[in-house]
């Protein structure tokens, strides 16, 4: 499938200078979807995974259905205050200030085998904060999938010696 047909590439959002990756023209499409996770699912396959950490809120429509056929469980990596239990909260700089992400205290247990999956790959930013969060926990990170990689941005060496997965690569803006 040629899954880069499928996304709608949108030049200017949100500011001039962008060019906005949409997936909803890949989700909106049952085989491409379905491909997708597919996809996503082939460099697990065969191994145990216990959870899938899903970072908000893209990561959440490719993950639920990746953590189903994985046969694990789905965990949320959100923004400030919208987690209702107690968290750990990493706070990391943007160009423009900063950001921050929260998972629960309890989503992982000891020794669980995890996923990181996110719609885009871009600077590395979110993904960096996740992985620095999931060091509050005693778990093996086997790997971090993306639908899209931002190849030009160089997010991938934030993240090593992860194995790193992309469906899709933009090599330029």
């Amino acid at each position: 499938m040629d899954l880069k047909s499928t996304l709608r590439q949108i030049p200017g959002f949100p500011k001039p200078g962008i060019t906005f990756i949409d997936i909803t023209t890949l989700i909106n499409k049952p085989d491409a979807f379905e491909w997708t996770v597919n996809e996503l699912y082939k460099p697990y396959e065969g191994q145990k995974i216990d959870k899938v950490v899903c970072i908000e809120s893209r990561g959440f429509i490719f993950g639920a259905p990746l953590a189903l056929r994985l046969g694990a469980g789905m965990v949320i990596v959100r923004k400030p205050n919208k987690l209702p239990a107690d968290t750990y909260s990493y706070t990391y700089e943007l160009e423009y200030g900063q950001d921050s992400v929260e998972i629960h205290k309890d989503a992982i247990g000891e020794g669980e085998r995890v996923v990181v999956v996110d719609d885009l790959l871009a600077t590395g930013g979110t993904v960096d904060a996740t992985m620095k969060l999931l060091k509050n926990f005693d778990c093996q990170v086997e790997g971090i999938s993306f639908v899209v990689e931002l190849t030009f941005l160089k997010g991938r060496d934030k993240l090593k010696p992860i194995p790193v997965h992309s469906l899709v690569t933009f090599d330029s803006e």
